[in-house]
């Protein structure tokens, strides 16, 4: 997935929590390029190099395409945090750390984000909702957060610690030749939450197919049907949608593949789809196939427990 962000002088433009940045009235004046990323709690902003708008004195982004819609607010970091300006104590930020990200850089300054609509001359400033408290100004080379995330998530979300579920069978561990097999699996949709170049990242994987593999060289699917448990009376009596069977004695292992789809959200915002899938396959269990003989005794094994069939029988 590409994301292409486009800025509109004096604008921000908002897109899956991740912002890019017009520096407004109050804000500290930095060198025209800035960059906020996520230190302990804060937020990390991206956005272009920047230029001094020669009419109002501050810093807008030099664009070289086409700009996006207009967005109807302002944005302002407000620095008040270190500026002696009004702070309450749960707040914040009089006490959060900015350090520096490279070793010899420069700190960052804790700011608390403020909007108010464009259409009002010296506006009166008011708490950006989608960020709750303090987070760091910085002022850095920016990069497009967004978009790198979108081209390593399906990497990222291969290298989670997925749990594939469990193959069951019913009966086991021993079935009969020719008798249905009833296989199902325990496979569940399964949420992390993970940090991804400083982002808050929530990536959810959904089971979506399935492949049994029964160990005899057949198989069943891809199939969306994850099966169930039925009633042991039902074993050997009825077929489900994963049932299977055996034609010949032996032991078989027994996998299933399950294929899960991912959706991932950054920063609380909206899920997005990951283009690929992830395919788990259990560890195998050993399915014994017995087969059944048939025959005409005179005693029960209480009352001769040689008798043929009987446990204690001579072989």
């Amino acid at each position: 997935m590409v994301i292409k962000l486009w800025l509109p002088a004096s604008t921000f433009v908002i897109a899956a929590g991740v912002i890019l940045l017009l520096q407004g009235p109050g804000a500290t004046a930095k060198e025209p390029k800035i960059d906020i990323g996520y230190v302990d709690n804060g937020l990390n902003l991206t956005a272009t190099h920047w230029r001094k708008d020669p009419a109002t004195g501050s810093f807008v982004p030099k664009l070289d395409g086409p700009s996006a819609a207009e967005d109807p607010n302002q944005y302002m970091p407000d620095v008040h945090c270190r500026s002696g300006g009004s702070d309450t104590p749960d707040r914040g930020c009089l006490t959060m750390e900015c350090p520096a990200k490279t070793p010899g850089g420069e700190e960052g300054t804790p700011v608390i984000w403020k909007q108010a609509p464009k259409s009002i001359a010296n506006p009166q400033w008011t708490d950006y909702p989608a960020i709750s408290g303090p987070t760091c100004l910085y002022d850095a080379q920016p990069e497009n957060v967004l978009a790198n995330i979108a081209a390593r998530i399906l990497n990222d979300f291969r290298q989670l610690p997925v749990n594939p579920g469990t193959l069951q069978a019913q009966p086991f561990p021993h079935t009969l030749k020719g008798g249905p097999t009833n296989f199902y699996t325990t496979a569940t949709e399964q949420a992390f939450n993970i940090t991804i170049l400083g982002q808050t990242v929530q990536l959810r994987a959904t089971p979506a197919s399935f492949t049994y593999t029964f160990g005899d060289g057949t198989s069943l699917g891809p199939t969306p049907a994850a099966g169930y448990s039925i009633p042991e009376a039902d074993w050997l009596l009825n077929d489900t949608r994963t049932s299977h069977s055996y034609t010949a004695t032996g032991n078989y292992p027994a996998t299933i593949t399950t294929s899960f789809t991912g959706t991932y959200s950054v920063n609380n915002g909206p899920p997005l789809p990951i283009n690929g899938i992830l395919d788990l396959t259990t560890p195998p269990k050993t399915i014994q196939v017995w087969r059944t003989e048939k025959a005409l005794v005179a005693d029960t094994c209480q009352e001769n427990p040689t008798s043929w069939g009987c446990p204690n029988a001579k072989k």
